[in-house]
């Protein structure tokens, strides 16, 4: 019985970490998706309107490590300075805040593997704490928490990111192949990553994928995010549906580690999708790469790889929004309705 409870403990409080995290990337990067490309294209119009937003979003996204630290607390039903304290050193230990010749220079979202693991040496710190400190509490903790969990998440940070290192070394070798296999194995990859604490724009830049190399991580992550949004959108309501594509469909990573089934479809279709992009000759960019749909990055991106014109819209539309949603609908249509392979519910976020 103790045994069972400490599994299901485990278990609770990995999904609340896992959920959090998936929290703070929809307040985090859903501003900017939404809002990035509508002000650029507004900068020639309203230059000083259009600059201080894209600066608050930008800056914004930045404190994806705090926010994420902030919803994991509440999700363990902490106070609001056991809350503030995992905020604050999930900041320290996510790698987006560095520190250079006295200057504290803030740029980027962090590892997301990182923030995971200092979330996790913060709440475990709290918990091991408890209420030994007495009336101390308020001072003390904050202290030992972003000093202890936040510095030991900086500590690590080196070693962490030389997972990301690694997996950039397989990627890079699907580049090598055959175009046809490389755009499925490239659209299933990132595909993979977005849905898992691994940054897929960060693989992207770290390896200069570039070409139809980068158009197929875009078109498996855009796959990916239809697929998912389709599968899920009777239990999950318009707004967060849209969510998935529009922003990012890494709002699914808890269900779906916690449910490694649901990566089944999700592959499937990235698969397919990565495939158009050798057959087109997609193209993108090592900053456009690991976007998808998002913020319209991957197909301004492509766009701009393309003859002008109305053809090449309409090929983009079909590729970015036509075909993903009527293959989401069939992969609907064949995991949920009727093969039962997965549920709807299964799919679910508590937002």
């Amino acid at each position: 019985m103790t045994e069972s409870k400490e599994t299901n403990g485990l278990k609770q409080g990995t999904l609340n970490i896992l959920n959090g995290i998936g929290l703070g990337v929809i307040a985090a990067l859903v501003p900017a998706a939404i809002l990035g490309q509508l002000m650029k294209a507004l900068l020639g119009v309203a230059p000083a309107f259009a600059q201080t937003v894209i600066n608050i979003t930008t800056f914004t996204q930045s404190l994806l490590a705090a926010m994420a630290g902030f919803c994991a607390a509440y999700l363990f039903q902490m106070n609001m300075i056991q809350m503030c304290s995992v905020a604050a050193a999930a900041m320290i230990g996510s790698g987006a805040v560095t520190f250079k010749n006295g200057l504290i220079m803030v740029a980027g979202t962090g590892d997301v593997i990182n923030i995971g693991l200092t979330i996790t040496l913060a709440i475990l710190l709290i918990k091991l704490i408890g209420n030994k400190l007495g009336s101390y509490t308020t001072i003390l903790l904050p202290i030992i928490v972003l000093v202890v969990g936040g510095g030991i998440g900086l500590l690590i940070l080196p070693y962490v990111k030389t997972v990301t290192t690694f997996i950039g070394m397989i990627v890079m070798a699907f580049t090598k192949l055959q175009p046809l296999l490389m755009g499925v194995l490239i659209g299933m990859s990132f595909a993979a990553m977005i849905v898992s604490p691994i940054s897929s724009v960060g693989i992207a830049v770290a390896i200069g994928l570039t070409g139809v190399a980068s158009g197929a991580a875009n078109l498996g992550i855009t796959g990916a995010a239809y697929t998912l949004g389709i599968m899920s959108y009777s239990v999950n309501g318009m707004g967060t549906t849209l969510a998935h594509f529009i922003g990012t469909p890494k709002i699914q990573m808890a269900n779906m580690l916690e449910k490694p089934k649901l990566f089944v479809p999700v592959l499937l279709s990235s698969a397919l999708s990565g495939l158009l992009s050798a057959i087109f000759n997609l193209q993108g960019t090592p900053n456009s790469a690991g976007f998808g749909f998002s913020g319209l990055i991957g197909p301004l991106a492509a766009y701009a790889k393309m003859t002008p014109g109305w053809g090449s819209i309409i090929l983009l539309t079909v590729l970015y929004v036509v075909y993903p949603v009527a293959l989401g609908f069939f992969m609907r249509w064949l995991f949920i309705d009727r093969l039962s392979f997965a549920q709807a519910e299964d799919l679910r976020l508590e937002v």
